[in-house]
């Protein structure tokens, strides 16, 4: 089950960091300390999926390139899922040819950041596809509030 809106909206933001390289993963966890997130990871695409279902994130920093699962089946399952279509999603991978942003894209990504991650990039990416998160979470609870005032149910 996931957490109600209300509840979402009172605790840190949850980040995902799924990468199966240790290195990879340490250091977005270092450029991401300091900061309000809660942090969890992830180093294969089934590891991920089970991490999101349980622990309900609100973006995943996903690598493309992972065993078991590839982070562009991952993208995909998440978005065929009505529980998990909603995460925002920034692929982060060492693949940078157009066709590589093209795929993630079309699989539902909402952003994709090449390696090596500038920290400021990362972090302004970050930022801003959570806010379009909590901005799209608050007008859904706005047009469902309305929506039930139309129905005389508020």
């Amino acid at each position: 089950m996931q957490p109600t809106a209300s509840a979402a909206a009172e605790r840190p933001a949850r980040i995902l960091i799924a990468d199966d390289n240790p290195q990879g993963v340490e250091l977005l966890e270092a450029y991401l300390s300091g900061t309000d997130y809660e942090l969890q990871t992830a180093f294969d695409g089934e590891e991920t999926l089970a991490r999101v279902a349980e622990w309900h994130p609100d973006l995943i920093l996903l690598d493309v390139m992972m065993p078991k699962i590839s982070g562009f089946e991952v993208c995909k399952r998440l978005r065929s899922d009505p529980r998990t279509s909603d995460i925002a999603i920034l692929m982060v991978t060492a693949l940078d040819q157009n066709s590589d942003i093209d795929r993630a894209i079309d699989v539902g990504a909402e952003d994709f950041l090449s390696k090596p991650i500038n920290k400021a990039e990362l972090l302004l990416r970050v930022q801003s596809l959570l806010k379009s998160r909590r901005y799209t979470r608050e007008m859904d609870r706005t047009l469902a509030h309305i929506e039930a005032v139309e129905r005389g149910t508020p």
